[in-house]
């Protein structure tokens, strides 16, 4: 599970001031957070403005106000599948509940952390205790601890409770896919991930269970939340591969650094049906299935990727957070939703072009502004044909109990100066009186449409959602549902915007479809598009697009934060503005109709300007692209990277994103796959043709992922295309180095051990039944099994005797009784030569103590002493051991640490990606869990 689940936001000093206002990939300084206490909560535009909207009656002013200027309550989320939270969430209600409400506090009781009440199957919960009261109590300390333990192994997410609502109108059903268009920190895409997930544990228990029936062998128990999800799986579940979910999630975003922060949030998911991309959302390209099979000779048609829902949870001012974004109350100012207003149209709009017909785009931000939400919904609506090709879905009777406001149908506009404007005619009467001054940012698609178009007798802007703060406790949130009924033909900006005094299109240039079309006419060659795209500087003369000098638009400022340091003909980037700006959806419809070469001289031609910076690839050779001598001596196309083809010595990289390990499938039939198929007698059902490497020699050397057929397919059909993936897949095996022979050196990592270990043969199972057992494995790491050792492990004793060496599967049954166990587990275990160890981190370890026994004993180790122990019992008066023993210690403390390394190394950052390490300290000042005060009140020592 992403353990740093938090809310997404900006930075001030980046585009919008205040919430998530950075754009396609922008960035600025880091701020210095503010104490909520210090900073004035008062801003004289930002009070005017929303006092003259109107978005709340006169009588519920003074209340949204109020609301908005006290702190915000803490909120989190019960994470994984049902069967996988409700236990965590049991321990909640039954143990810290009941010791919190026996407080009282000035002859008051202390009111509990308390479920949000339209939170389906009470899985977000809220915190309004003051800090003041949390601090005094003892009760709150051990439930701080409770919350701190499982967030950090992911059962719990922190997550801003507004945050939580968009995922919950998506109504993601099995099967279907689901692209999050700017997914960085993560929170949401965690909810989605779990949707596409959901019902799959217990459908594939089900036909586990017919199997094993069929094959005479025995079938663990089901837990009770495990068969309530049989029953209602029945009907509506998705079993065309053996229960598994045939669903996929793709979360994107711009930001290569925030793109790295997302995997690392999603980290604890473990879903093979995740794939994690870094392109602008603004211009998400096509992603090419495989062909159908051709028939009568006839030419394979191409087919490209459809989404059934799609997240645009966009980039924003973030004036809705003032109560955790302090700074908003210092920087807000109009022009951040001016600024960000035609970046959120074009992400809408292509959201909108990639959705099949009948699917749902749902569309949300952070802010309480009508220039970033029904203005951008109204735009992008008429930019798609009108609301007879897509249209609002009412969603009132969805999230009963979530108290809502309907959408605006009329609105004004703040301009730099503070001046309102009630319509699009009244700037344009203004400009033609004393020009544009003061006026540089206002656009016709800002201002609502009534009584302006069609457009605005059938929209229907009162079913967008804006949910505020004073009406649960909550942050400021929009939130709409939009349905695509037929196939869309996206307009050219131009189109819908008669004047656009941004770019000054309009006034100075013709329109983009006339410049095509003379460019089309002129004589060329035939062959070369570049004589075509210069034939641009004669046609259309370049113009100031990016404001006036003084007050350079968001746009211009991304630019200049991302300018290359190569020279680039300033004419021509200009062009190639407007040019992407209002021909990005041609453009990536042409892709869709030829995947041939690219043209001669336009192989290294920006798709748009300017580039996201996942696109800018840092000009150095990492040490995984040094070809080895076998590599040296083979053909330049044998030894071609999967990024574009291009051999690896050739491959351009600026602003220091690393070269990524291509996604190499191996042979079903390939010898390792053989033989760990045959050590852990896997079930010939389970598939074999999704096992990858992250390599370009397609070698399994240290470890194999395992991905869903889908995503196979996407990663294979569109290798070297140029689409930037950055992550797909869960680590099924990873190599251990094993003395003995006979013995597997792959052990099944526990990331992918949910997947595989209901087909793994009895051969290779321990089963537990027995609190107390399973108290001992935790405590104690390495408990002896050889001599009279595996005498003190209880009901496993005799099991872990005589099974082999090597790795091996512990289930945790349920059973009757006080020491019985509830619902089932899964977890890894080592049987060494001479001891036993669950290969779980010492975090895991730890959580679980305290989630199932209440109890923070500290960690036994008994590798430190074990040579003593085997010199004293051999004879060796001086402690030295034998180098057989020396090597099965080797091999134990190997296996065990492996785990905790590979924590560590996500904890504190050892070997992590640069960019990684660098999105996941920006995460400890913008989205995360800073510390234990992020997730509750922080205790006084």
């Amino acid at each position: 599970m992403g353990r740093r689940g938090g809310g997404k936001r900006s930075r001030a000093g980046g585009r919008g001031g205040g919430g998530r206002g950075r754009g396609r990939g922008g960035g600025g300084p880091r701020p210095e957070r503010a104490d909520y206490q210090e900073v004035a909560k008062h801003n004289e535009l930002y009070e005017k403005y929303y006092d003259e909207l109107g978005i709340v009656s006169v009588d519920e002013r003074d209340e949204f106000w109020a609301a908005l200027k006290r702190e915000l309550p803490n909120s989190f989320r019960f994470t994984g599948s049902k069967g996988h939270a409700l236990p965590v969430q049991q321990r909640l209600k039954d143990y810290y509940i009941s010791q919190i409400t026996s407080i009282q506090h000035e002859g008051q009781p202390v009111q509990p952390p308390t479920p949000l009440p339209w939170y389906p199957d009470e899985l977000g919960w809220q915190m309004t205790t003051p800090k003041n009261v949390v601090r005094r109590f003892a009760p709150f300390s051990s439930f701080q601890k409770f919350l701190v333990s499982e967030t950090s192994v992911g059962n719990i997410s922190r997550q801003e409770a507004v945050s939580m609502i968009p995922p919950l109108l998506m109504d993601v059903k099995p099967g279907m896919t689901v692209l999050d268009l700017c997914a960085a920190p993560g929170s949401k895409a965690a909810q989605l991930i779990e949707m596409v997930h959901g019902g799959e544990e217990a459908r594939m228990r089900k036909v586990l269970r017919k199997i094993k029936q069929e094959d005479g062998r025995e079938a663990s128990p089901d837990g009770e939340e495990i068969k309530q999800e049989m029953e209602e799986e029945e009907k509506h579940g998705d079993w065309s591969d053996d229960g598994r979910t045939t669903g996929l999630l793709i979360a994107n975003d711009v930001d290569y650094k925030r793109a790295h922060l997302l995997i690392h949030q999603m980290k604890r998911l473990n879903s093979p049906n995740l794939t994690v991309t870094n392109h602008d959302a603004t211009l998400y390209p096509s992603i090419k299935l495989p062909s159908d099979p051709a028939h009568d000779g006839a030419i394979a048609k191409g087919r490209y990727l459809k989404f059934d829902r799609i997240l645009a949870d966009v980039p924003c001012s973030g004036d809705g957070t003032c109560r955790k974004n302090v700074n908003v109350w210092r920087d807000w100012n109009p022009g951040n939703a001016m600024g960000l207003f035609p970046t959120q149209v074009r992400i809408l709009v292509r959201a909108l072009q990639m959705l099949k017909v009948g699917g749902r785009v749902i569309y949300s931000t952070c802010s309480m502004n009508p220039v970033e939400n029904e203005a951008v919904v109204a735009a992008a609506i008429s930019r798609c044909g009108g609301s007879e090709k897509v249209g609002l879905v009412d969603c009132s009777d969805k999230l009963p109990q979530l108290k809502r406001s309907h959408g605006l149908t009329s609105w004004k506009v703040m301009d730099k100066q503070g001046k309102m404007w009630h319509s699009w005619q009244e700037v344009e009467d203004q400009r033609a009186q004393t020009g544009d001054e003061g006026l540089g940012k206002l656009q016709e698609g800002m201002f609502h449409p009534l009584g302006t178009s069609v457009l605005a007798q059938d929209v229907h802007l009162e079913r967008c959602m804006r949910v505020y703060s004073h009406q649960q406790d909550t942050g400021g949130f929009f939130i709409t549902v939009i349905e695509k009924h037929t196939e869309i033909k996206a307009k050219p900006e131009s189109e819908t915007k008669k004047s656009e005094p941004v770019l000054e299109v309009a006034h100075s240039h013709p329109s983009v479809v006339a410049v095509v079309n003379e460019i089309e006419a002129k004589p060329t060659n035939g062959t070369n598009f570049i004589e075509k795209i210069d034939a641009l500087d004669a046609i259309a003369p370049p113009s100031v697009i990016n404001g006036d000098d003084d007050n350079p638009s968001a746009a211009a400022r991304q630019n200049m934060e991302n300018a290359p340091s190569y020279p680039v003909s300033r004419q021509k980037r200009e062009l190639d503005q407007i040019a992407d700006a209002e021909m990005s959806n041609k453009r990536l419809r042409f892709r869709e109709e030829d995947d041939g070469p690219a043209p001669e001289g336009t192989e290294d031609r920006q798709v748009h300007w300017p580039p996201p910076p996942g696109a800018e690839l840092e000009l150095t050779q990492h040490h995984h692209d040094i070809p080895s001598p076998a590599q040296s001596a083979a053909p330049v196309s044998a030894r071609a990277s999967s990024v574009g083809d291009t051999p690896s010595n050739l491959i351009k990289r600026r602003n220091n994103q690393p070269f990524e390990e291509p996604f190499k499938y191996l042979d079903p039939n390939h010898d390792e796959l053989s033989t760990i198929f045959a050590f852990y007698h896997i079930s010939p059902r389970f598939p074999r043709d999704r096992f990858m490497v992250r390599n370009a020699a397609g070698n399994p050397v240290k470890t194999i992922y395992y991905t869903s057929t889908l995503a196979r397919d996407i990663l294979t059909e569109n290798e070297g295309k140029g689409l930037k993936f950055v992550h797909c897949g869960v680590k099924m095996f990873v190599k251990q180095d094993v003395q003995k022979e006979g013995v597997c050196k792959w052990r099944i990592q526990t990331d992918g051990l949910p997947i595989i270990e209901q087909w793994v043969g009895e051969d290779r199972v321990v089963r537990l039944k027995s609190k107390q057992t399973l108290r001992e494995l935790l405590v104690e790491m390495f408990p002896k099994v050889n001599g009279a050792g595996w005498k003190e492990l209880g009901e496993i004793g005799e099991r872990v005797r005589d099974i082999g060496m090597g790795c091996c599967i512990l289930r945790v049954e349920p059973s009757e009784g006080n020491d019985g166990f509830s619902e089932r587990m899964v977890l890894p275990l080592w049987r060494s030569l001479h001891s036993l160890n669950l290969m779980l981190p010492k975090e895991d370890r730890k959580a679980m103590l305290l989630r199932i026994y209440n109890d923070s004993s500290p960690l036994m180790d008994h590798s430190k002493d074990r040579f003593k122990t085997y010199a004293k019992e051999n004879g060796d008066e001086n402690g030295d051991s034998s180098p057989a023993a020396k090597d099965a210690e080797d091999e134990q403390v190997q296996d065990a640490k492996e785990e905790d390394d590979e924590e560590s190394a996500l904890v504190n950052g050892d070997d992590l990606p640069d960019a990684e390490m660098e999105a996941r300290a920006e995460a400890d000042t913008e989205v995360g869990l800073k510390d234990e005060e992020e997730v509750s009140p922080k205790m006084e020592t």
